[in-house]
């Protein structure tokens, strides 16, 4: 069942959603060669409790961590680890908080360094693809038409489209319905109405889609060991349009990137 928002629950969950992209924007300073990802889930956390929340992973369904860490070839729900990062690693960082009794849940993808062109390309088309389907999140639309856009768009450049794995609706609960795979067929799958709050986001591989789940029971890895990029947002439906709750802009500001990516999706002037 899709649980409606009221206005003043998306004013509360746009809090919660900024906590996690704050997050990611203090992260970005810090994603360096020789940095381990243990060190970087320490930040987290202690910035999200700074900030009157919880960490939104830490004991969700028993994951002993503040924030999802995959390199590389690891898809998602990767653990931090005392190993350094090195030049030319991609790392995704998947954050949750959980504030005033609602969760922000909020992914972007690192590159450590400089990177391979080619896997530049992939972090690029992927972050590119959860706009392509933000855009379908309006009234009238269907659960498919998101997927479809997600995963046309992707496939068009060559890249396998993750199908175990699914975006999903969000709200006092990280996972609520309906779920939100990056493929599908347009009109098919449940109408979008209006205050719906979704989490999008593109996983989206390198080479085959194929994957392979490890036996700790969380990792998740790509079955021919290509990177994979891992990109979300939290949106929800206001006035039968998609209105970003999160934001990549505290990431762009501590990397020095400028972009205009996300006006599209504003209806109110997001303040830094």
């Amino acid at each position: 069942m899709i649980v409606v928002k009221t206005p003043e629950e998306i004013e509360l969950m746009r809090e919660s959603a900024l906590i996690v992209s704050r997050t990611l924007g203090l992260l970005a300073k810090e994603v360096k060669p020789g940095v381990t990802t243990l060190q970087l889930d320490k930040l987290a956390e202690e910035y999200i409790r700074s900030q009157g929340a919880i960490p939104g992973f830490l004991g969700l369904y028993d994951f002993p961590n503040t924030l999802c860490m995959s390199p590389n070839e690891q898809v998602v729900h990767g653990f931090p680890t005392n190993t350094p990062l090195k030049e030319g690693d991609i790392i995704s960082i998947d954050c949750g908080a959980l504030k005033n009794g609602f969760y922000g849940d909020h992914a972007y993808t690192f590159p450590v360094g400089e990177i391979a062109p080619e896997t530049k390309k992939l972090l690029q088309v992927t972050k590119e693809s959860l706009y392509v389907g933000i855009r379908e999140f309006k009234i009238g639309n269907r659960v498919g038409d998101v997927g479809y856009a997600i995963q046309k768009y992707c496939e068009d450049h060559g890249y396998g489209v993750v199908r175990e794995l699914v975006g999903h609706g969000l709200g006092s609960k990280m996972h609520e319905d309906p779920e939100m795979p990056n493929y599908g067929k347009r009109g098919r799958g449940k109408k979008f109405i209006e205050g719906m709050v979704v989490a999008i986001e593109p996983m989206i591989n390198m080479g085959t889609q194929r994957i392979k789940q490890h036996r700790d029971g969380w990792t998740i890895t790509t079955l021919d060991k290509k990177p994979s990029a891992h990109f979300e947002h939290d949106v929800a439906l206001v006035n039968g349009k998609p209105e970003l709750l999160s934001t990549f802009a505290y990431i762009y500001e501590a990397l020095g990137i400028e972009s205009d990516e996300e006006d599209e999706f504003r209806q109110k002037q997001l303040v830094l």
